[in-house]
């Protein structure tokens, strides 16, 4: 099971790495190309902090945590043996999206942002491959264990 957690965790970081090396080459520092008008555009925006931009500057801060979440999932896995396939794909998302975030932080300091929507006049906070990672993986857990908890109280 490790193996294949590792492996799936290691595509998805190069698929992440890709496409940012891709929106990086394509598109300006700061500017923007529409998709969908007036709804989705590509960006090339960095991200000296968290989601939102939140604790902007502190990015050690940021690689210490993801980190450690990265080995308290690992250690998890190691001692949770009734997890479903698609939970341990869930997780193995997660840990891909955290450790894809964590090689921008340490090679570049800052972590590369591309994905932009915009509903009405509202600019949703612009994200990339591996935050879409990290949120689904733990939305998507917290939905199944929300749904196992339901189940075992009935």
């Amino acid at each position: 099971m490790k193996k294949k957690i590792c492996l799936f965790s290691i595509l998805f970081v190069i698929i992440d790495q890709i496409l940012k090396k891709v929106v990086t080459m394509w598109i300006p520092y700061q500017e923007e190309k529409e998709v969908i008008p007036h709804f989705f555009y590509l960006t090339n925006v960095h991200n000296k902090g968290g989601a939102w931009s939140i604790f902007s500057g502190n990015v050690w801060v940021f690689v210490l945590v993801g980190i450690v979440a990265v080995l308290a999932i690992f250690f998890f896995l190691e001692k949770e043996k009734s997890l479903s396939k698609l939970e341990i794909f869930l997780y193995t998302i997660l840990i891909g999206g955290i450790i894809g975030n964590l090689v921008d932080r340490i090679l570049l300091g800052y972590v590369i942002d591309y994905l932009g929507f915009i509903f009405g006049n509202y600019y949703f906070p612009v994200f990339n491959f591996a935050d879409m990672g990290i949120v689904l993986s733990i939305f998507l857990l917290m939905a199944i264990s929300i749904k196992e908890e339901y189940r075992c109280k009935k």
